[in-house]
């Protein structure tokens, strides 16, 4: 074969200058794999899913969450990551919008397990774990959730590390019977799903243990969209209290505001009440006043006591405004808070396996909730103890803001009355050996 040379191209190539160069370039190679790797080593990544509801009405308990988890992965990144085995991995949160419906939170976990090769998924839980547990048993992948109400002696890779959801709602009521005795009624109501039948079926509980009479106690759809009825019917009842139970949202302030137009004078109890100021905005701040609930703020001053294990809460909830804006809700930093306990046990088991995670998780029987030290529990009411518990603030509204306060044991709470909420989640058919 004739190679031609390009036209204009005179210049020869001198043989000896070719391999004295060639031969620098393999040296200069040599050298380099033979130095410590320190700057590959700290570009190696570890993938955490996010599975929840980014649209649509269950959107406030999935995209805030996410949300929380960027502003954890930039500082947590910004310091080298985290140490597995004595070499620094960087995170990185893919996402996947399971609009909270089951078929499309399998399609969301077969994509992050298979093709992004995650190590670990956080979800909201609900009707959409029900779609994807037999995948995930499967694969062995340790998953989270903040629905406990999903966990049973089938789902041993599914841990509830932070939010205890229902059961941290008995510390609202209890708080309540004891600063406001003269309450005796309630009228609650919620939609009948996976959130809100256990929620219900704990507030049930609760109330019959702080000796409130239940007058009106009912379910709605989650297609409703008129709530003045659903709101008229309950105040024929002549409650002290209105429960909104695990009302969506949506659900929350379409009943906050009927209850405001329709004249109610009492207490309101809600397990959320994201977005609040809006509330306050339709309504007024003296209709606002007291509103009970389980989630603060967390540029609170009760969150720099000691016992609390969430760094810097004040300095979060600031980022956090400075980057997503009027979109702090319930959820904002509970996938933020399982992201320090998965990483504290990745780091002592020294590979993000799933199964040695989860007994370096579980090393000892407790853990370091975000609200203090808790108590991996629950095999008595989830047939398993993958569900870390122990205190949880109760939050009022005064002068339009969310103040704690006071933290309250749910252990102490379960001690004294634990039979009640067994007796009420399986009237509901809520025990995991029904589900």
């Amino acid at each position: 074969m004739t190679v031609r040379k390009p036209k204009g191209l005179t210049r020869t190539v001198d043989r000896r200058k070719f391999l004295r160069h060639t031969a620098g370039i393999a040296a200069a190679i040599a050298a380099s794999a033979a130095m410590p790797r320190y700057g590959l080593a700290a570009q190696r990544t570890v993938k955490v899913g996010f599975l929840a509801p980014l649209t649509g009405d269950v959107a406030a308990w999935g995209l805030p969450g996410r949300d929380g988890c960027l502003i954890w992965v930039d500082a947590v990144n910004a310091k080298g990551g985290i140490d597995i085995g004595g070499e620094k991995h960087t995170i990185e949160i893919i996402s996947y919008d399971n609009e909270y419906a089951p078929d499309r939170a399998l399609v969301g976990a077969k994509k992050l397990v298979l093709e992004d090769e995650v190590d670990f998924i956080m979800m909201l839980g609900g009707d959409t774990f029900a779609g994807v547990q037999k995948f995930v048993n499967q694969k062995k992948m340790l998953v989270s959730t903040l629905l406990p109400s999903d966990l049973s002696p089938d789902t041993p890779y599914l841990i509830a590390p932070c939010e205890v959801h229902p059961i941290y709602n008995v510390t609202g009521v209890e708080w309540l019977k004891e600063n406001k005795p003269e309450l005796k009624t309630v009228a609650m109501c919620a939609q009948e799903d996976a959130l809100g039948l256990p929620s219900i079926a704990t507030y049930r509980a609760a109330f019959e243990a702080a000796g409130i009479d239940i007058v009106y106690d009912k379910f709605f759809s989650d297609a409703t969209t008129d709530f003045a009825p659903i709101v008229t019917a309950m105040l024929a009842s002549k409650p002290d209290i209105l429960c909104w139970d695990t009302a969506y949202e949506p659900f929350v302030h379409a009943l906050t505001e009927q209850a405001f137009l329709q004249g109610f004078k009492g207490q309101i109890i809600s397990c959320t009440a994201d977005n609040y100021p809006a509330m306050v905005k339709k309504t007024s701040k003296e209709f606002m006043e007291g509103f009970i609930f389980q989630f603060p703020d967390f540029d609170d001053k009760a969150l720099n006591d000691p016992r609390v294990n969430f760094e810097n809460p004040n300095g979060f909830y600031e980022e956090y405004q400075k980057r997503f804006p009027d979109t702090w809700s319930a959820v904002s930093w509970e996938y933020s808070s399982i992201l320090d306990l998965w990483s504290d046990a990745v780091e002592k088991a020294g590979t993000t396996d799933s199964v040695s995670v989860l007994a370096a998780m579980k090393a000892g029987g407790t853990g370091r909730h975000a609200f203090g030290e808790a108590k991996w529990w629950g095999k008595e009411l989830f047939g398993i103890d993958n569900a870390l518990v122990g205190d949880w603030p109760v939050v009022a509204i005064k002068d339009g803001k969310a103040v704690i306060q006071e933290y309250r044991s749910i252990p102490d709470w379960w001690d004294r009355h634990g039979d009640l909420l067994i007796k009420h989640m399986r009237e509901l058919g809520q025990m995991w050996d029904q589900r």
